[in-house]
């Protein structure tokens, strides 16, 4: 069977073509810009690139055409598809109809912290030996790829509430029908297809409809988000999660930025933590992680051993650089409540150091000004603040530490000025960043 993917190179998309790559079809793919790393990934599994869209690109005709989301009407290759009625679907449900079936899901869904929690869950059944498949909008550095089909019952997935294609608006989350549902948390975002929050919980609604009753939901004990989500109606078992809390689930922490924690259940101890990551957001997500993971027959003590081992996801506080006294990190931190709580965790694990932080305006919530009045606040516990925008944004910054850029070689510049011994460079955007992470470490040396 042959089956075509329009937008191979996202990363959801990309991981779907690995898994059915490894179900034996024929896999091809198109996509705008066909780059390195998943380029290099897919390839290396022999499917297939074309770069840019075009009807060329359905011949010989495929079995299936898997179309994203990134893709709407006009497009050359989707007007062929549909001018030539060839079979199609979205990839939220080809995955639901071909490898989420019969399976024991556990899926991660919230705002913020879903790639990492799925990387944490992914990485403790691996650890333990529970061979199951994953789908993680991600690169977890412990694996090194982001999907795969896995041998055993198990399935982890990054639940995204983002819509399913142009032909199907629901959520992605709603196809995959998950036994273990973690909600992280819940606040707007995705202005470019959400006009408010109602509409989003609307969609989490929908997705808690779909755990059975035997099945098992995990959330924050105080997430305020969530609680009109769960009293609209909910039919499954439900366990909480707090740091020095009355939670099901608690961690007490030994440093206070969360590098060190005991983990309690029930007001029973049950495990200690010491790991590489850092704040109070990773604390949160670890705990999910533990608790999902006890749902499927791993205990605590055993799940708290394989994340002591855990080496994050590539993009997440990633150093990519140390030069002289300074350090670079590439976050793909886009929001304001997850530009603060990394500056926290950072923060409490550096002390005094001198951090600049730099943040690229890029996501559409971003440039809609959505965002506009949080986002000078999250960035306070930076020393130094520098906001990227082209030229064509407008949105009004202040803040003491702020400053906003339209040129990206005059904000590297005033990098470099600012840069003195023991310098935390953190580097926040979820695409390029106009080549940066390049650029930058070149002009520090």
């Amino acid at each position: 069977m042959h089956i075509h993917i329009l937008g191979i190179c996202g990363t959801f998309m990309g991981g779907l073509a690995l898994i059915a790559r490894e179900l034996g079809y024929k896999v091809t793919g198109s996509d705008a810009n066909v780059y390195p790393p998943m380029s290099t990934q897919l390839a290396q599994q022999g499917i297939t690139l074309n770069s840019g869209y075009s009807a060329e690109n359905l011949n010989p005709q495929p079995d299936q055409v898997i179309i994203g989301n990134a893709l709407s009407r006009g497009n050359p290759e989707v007007e062929a598809v549909l001018n030539q009625a060839l079979n199609y679907t979205s990839g939220a449900q080809w995955l639901a109809e071909h490898v989420l079936h019969k399976r024991w899901v556990l899926a991660v869904a919230g705002t913020h912290g879903k790639t990492t929690t799925t990387s944490m869950l992914a990485w403790i059944l691996e650890d333990l030996g529970y061979e199951a498949g994953f789908l993680i909008g991600g690169i977890p550095l412990n694996f090194g790829i982001s999907a795969r089909l896995g041998s055993s019952d198990f399935f982890v997935i990054e639940a995204d509430e983002y819509d399913s294609a142009f032909f199907d608006k629901r959520s992605k989350f709603v196809h995959y029908r998950p036994r273990t549902l973690i909600l992280n948390n819940l606040e707007y975002d995705h202005a470019d297809i959400f006009p408010d929050l109602a509409a989003i919980q609307r969609q989490f609604q929908h997705l808690i409809r779909t755990v059975p009753s035997e099945g098992l939901i995990i959330q924050p004990e105080a997430e305020t988000n969530l609680e009109p989500v769960i009293n609209a109606g909910c039919w499954s078992a439900i366990t909480n999660t707090g740091i020095n809390s009355n939670a099901d689930w608690q961690a007490n922490l030994l440093q206070a930025d969360g590098s060190i924690f005991e983990i309690s259940f029930q007001g029973q101890l049950q495990a200690r933590l010491n790991w590489n990551l850092t704040g109070e957001h990773n604390v949160y997500n670890a705990l999910a992680a533990i608790a999902a993971a006890r749902h499927v027959g791993v205990l605590p003590k055993d799940a708290a051993q394989a994340l002591s081992k855990f080496k994050n996801v590539k993009r997440r506080m990633e150093i990519i650089a140390r030069i002289r006294e300074l350090i670079i990190y590439d976050d793909f931190a886009h929001h304001p409540t997850a530009i603060a709580t990394t500056l926290d965790g950072l923060r409490k694990q550096v002390g005094s150091a001198k951090i600049i932080a730099v943040v690229e305006l890029r996501s559409n919530t971003m440039q809609m000004g959505v965002h506009q009045d949080t986002l000078a606040p999250a960035l306070q516990l930076a020393d130094v603040a520098m906001v990227y925008q082209t030229s064509s944004l407008s949105l009004s910054l202040a803040a003491d530490n702020l400053t906003c850029y339209t040129d990206l070689d005059i904000l590297i510049a005033e990098i470099v000025q600012q840069a003195v011994a023991n310098t935390h460079i953190v580097l926040m955007s979820n695409g390029s960043f106009g080549n940066i992470y390049q650029k930058l470490p070149l002009a520090l040396t």
